[in-house]
């Protein structure tokens, strides 16, 4: 009997017996735009979070986008960025006419080197963009280093790292500004739709604002006085009681990865021609997708395809896309982590059974 294809993403929802009356509740309540069941998941989030002021968005890309706005980031502007990241990550930074500016990767992890960081900032930076590529914390004593050494802003973009921790504390639990995204493959999914944890939570007007075209919901609808672009960017309830059913379970589903992730760390461990991508000791991944550096990365991928286990490189690495084409410059460490790495299946879905015919398709060689 053929074996079940391994996928490296799936789709996690809550059980349909918890989730559709939720949704039914709020689809003929007569409110289904942003109201209470949006400001009952940011409190439910931030409290997750540790007591975290946070606001919700329509989509990871939006609330990134208003971390930025929110930074100050504005046409003449510099953003230091990496290359090693999904698409929406730097177009951010576009849609804010600022100037990207890459720093190189570690090549064992793929995320922002904090030397190369500091080695491109110049007069016109207004921020560093770093990214937790597949749920691995990037090295963030370094980086708030280099960020207070320069006086501009450390934004944090957490898409893959839902769950992860480091120092202890959860990604977005700590630091100035946080993005998570819910898109429809990440740890936990509303569908889509966004999350910024912020600091200051006399901030938190101004995120309002800008999700809103400018208007404070807060105020009567006549008497206020709208004095900014803004954009329309709300989460709305339908997608707010997903992500509140969610969270119920969010625990289970990040367990889950985080388990798999450290029992390949043992088992991926001294086979020839691999290496586990390592983390920091005081890092604690929440395994998005696991991350292996091979050489002839390309055979290992052809040599899973053949067992039916899915696996990529997922994501183009920005800086040969030509609509980012007068950032490009040099980056030897993103060269060598893009030439081995490639992504494994590590998600909830992958049962004990499921990774050790993973391991053992590795082993068997490529």
């Amino acid at each position: 009997m053929t074996e079940p294809q391994i996928p490296l993403f799936r789709v996690s929802m809550p059980p349909r017996g918890e989730l559709m009356p939720r949704l039914e509740q709020v689809l003929y309540s007569g409110m289904v735009g942003e109201g209470e069941e949006v400001r009952k998941f940011e409190q439910r989030f931030g409290d997750w979070l540790g007591g975290r002021p946070v606001l919700s968005f329509s989509s990871g890309t939006a609330a990134l986008h208003t971390a930025l706005m929110m930074t100050g980031v504005g046409p003449g502007d510099q953003v230091i960025s990496t290359a090693m990241t999904a698409e929406p990550s730097n177009m951010a930074i576009r849609h804010c006419g600022a100037e990207i500016v890459w720093a190189d990767v570690d090549p064992m992890t793929g995320n922002l080197d904090p030397t190369s960081v500091a080695a491109a900032i110049s007069a016109r930076t207004k921020a560093i963009l770093v990214v937790h590529y597949g749920g691995h914390p990037a090295d963030l004593d370094g980086l708030r280093r280099v960020a207070a050494d320069a006086g501009v802003m450390l934004i944090e973009d957490a898409a893959h790292a839902l769950g992860a921790r480091w120092r202890g504390l959860p990604i977005g639990g700590s630091g100035a500004i946080t993005m998570f995204s819910f898109q429809a493959i990440k740890h936990m999914t509303t569908i889509d739709g966004g999350m910024l944890a912020i600091d200051d939570p006399e901030r938190l007007p101004e995120g309002r604002r800008l999700r809103w075209f400018g208007i404070d919901r807060q105020q009567d609808r006549l008497s206020v006085e709208v004095s900014e672009v803004g954009y329309k960017y709300h989460m709305n309830n339908v997608t707010a009681a997903i992500g509140l059913a969610q969270m119920d379970h969010i625990d289970g589903v990040i367990a889950r990865h985080t388990d798999n992730g450290r029992w390949f760390d043992r088992a991926l461990a001294q086979i020839p021609g691999l290496v586990p991508s390592p983390h920091p000791p005081h890092a604690e991944p929440s395994y998005w997708f696991y991350t292996v550096l091979a050489e002839r990365s390309a055979d290992l991928q052809r040599a899973l395809a053949e067992a039916g286990i899915a696996s990529s490189k997922i994501h183009r690495r920005n800086d040969l896309h030509p609509v980012f084409a007068s950032s490009k410059r040099p980056l030897p460490g993103l060269d060598r982590f893009w030439e081995r790495a490639l992504h494994i299946p590590c998600g909830w879905w992958v049962d004990d059974a499921a990774r050790e015919r993973i391991v053992a398709a590795i082993r068997r060689g490529w």
